[in-house]
């Protein structure tokens, strides 16, 4: 009975503090250069938020009964920026000590998502207990960041030497999917009903979103158990998340139905038509085109603590580039921009575990190849949330919506690079960040 005054208490407790981030949550964001992510402009205007979520957006002054005013004296505001797939926990390949991490690191981290303008961001790629226990602890508001999602790995086919161990490099560097690694006999299958049981333990673990890789080998077995995967997601609610970076991944990903498709093909040149199916088969794609551009200390927080401010050209997990994989950097956008006119929804992702502002930054570099800086707006934020499914909550600045609103000193429309010129954050009506 004691335990059970006490779990009650606890409830009536939180329960406190949430009706009274509540109350907090009434803001007038005035004098601003209004995005709305929907491709409309307000050269002055006001958001108004109301209880955590968007009320009104309009041209001129606004009011609210209480609210707190805040004059952005001709800022942009626009919505929250969104990364579809980030590596969370650790800070390079391989990844350390997760539950180190989780104790040592993560409020820290955290900020760092949410200093970089940050508001929401999708796991793709980190240990399932441990981020299933950060994304409850950032719901409960023990540790103050960016609203995420998680997701989980389910494998396609049996490694001809047996289950893979940790990963001792990062494995972009020695794709499987990049000649002359590609693998050349047929995998070993993976029974039917074990693929499923695979699917319902993760659903019950917490994930969010089954990940698959798909790279699949001569006669193997990779695209029907991805089709098995599929299948039993949708009866448990679950979307799929398909890691495929080659040209021919990418057209067998679609055909078994993926739901999303985690990377722009940068293994092999589409053609139109390639493209024109992809797009037509509307599966939504993350964008990940930085990671194969070199990197360095001087544009980079965590390449300068590992080495130093040096000249050396890095890779996504700190160490010398490995330039057999540099033609990915030209194929990878232009590939982008063929699906973008077979008018395919793509959204911004990083796969990285640079500082959110770095990643911002490398992807950029890549993105604005062959993106416009209007295009590069709605990527990162409309296009984001509509990849992950979150369309209904994030990704514009509209009625109803969270109040997750970043304000940057700079025009993004006329320069993209002012995207990393952020000022002020505000997360589910809430300012977490303020740098006026």
């Amino acid at each position: 009975m004691k335990r059970l005054f006490a779990v009650v208490g606890l409830l009536v407790a939180w329960g406190v503090v949430y009706a009274q981030r509540q109350a907090a949550q009434n803001l007038v964001i005035t004098n601003a250069r209004i995005i709305d992510g929907n491709g409309g402009v307000i050269p002055r205007g006001s958001v108004v938020i109301r209880n955590g979520r968007i009320a009104s957006v309009s041209a001129g002054n606004a009011s609210e009964p209480g609210a707190r005013q805040i004059d952005v004296r001709g800022m942009t505001v626009m919505p929250g920026f969104i990364d579809d797939h980030r590596h969370v926990i650790g800070a390079s390949f391989p990844p350390g000590d997760p539950v180190q991490w989780l104790k040592e690191e993560a409020m820290v981290r955290m900020q760092e998502f949410l200093d970089g303008g940050f508001t929401t961001i999708q796991s793709c790629g980190d240990p399932p207990e441990q981020i299933v226990e950060l994304q409850r602890r950032l719901n409960a508001g023990t540790i103050k960041g960016p609203g995420l999602f998680t997701d989980a790995f389910v494998q396609l086919s049996r490694p001809p030497n047996g289950a893979r161990g940790p990963l001792r490099v990062d494995p972009a560097r020695t794709d499987q999917s990049r000649p002359p690694n590609r693998p050349t006999v047929a995998a070993a299958a993976i029974p039917d009903e074990e693929t499923r049981a695979s699917v319902r333990q993760l659903k019950q673990a917490g994930i969010n979103v089954i990940k698959a890789v798909l790279a699949a080998t001569p006669g193997g077995p990779e695209e029907h158990t991805l089709t098995v995967v599929v299948d039993e997601a949708k009866k448990a609610g679950l979307p799929v998340y398909t890691h495929a970076v080659s040209v021919d991944d990418t057209l067998a990903a679609v055909r078994a139905r993926t739901t999303v498709l985690v990377h722009t093909p940068h293994i092999g040149q589409l053609t139109q038509e390639q493209a024109r199916t992809i797009a037509s088969a509307g599966i939504p794609m993350m964008s990940t085109l930085g990671v194969f551009l070199p990197a360095f200390a001087a544009d980079n927080q965590r390449i300068r603590a590992r080495s130093g401010l040096d000249n050396i050209a890095r890779f996504r997990d700190l160490d010398p580039f490995p330039f057999e994989t540099l033609s990915s950097a030209g194929q990878g956008p232009v590939n982008a921009r063929l699906l973008w006119e077979a008018g395919i929804t793509y959204g911004y992702g990083t796969d990285t575990t640079f500082l959110p502002k770095d990643s911002l930054a490398q992807e950029l570099r890549a993105l604005r190849l062959v993106f416009s800086a209007q295009d590069v707006i709605k990527i990162l934020t409309r296009n984001a949330a509509a990849v992950i499914g979150r369309s209904k909550d994030i990704g514009t600045l509209e009625n109803g919506k969270l109040g997750d609103v970043v304000v940057i000193d700079g025009d993004p429309l006329a320069n993209a690079e002012d995207l990393l010129k952020v000022k002020a954050v505000i997360k589910d009506g809430q300012i977490v960040v303020d740098k006026r």
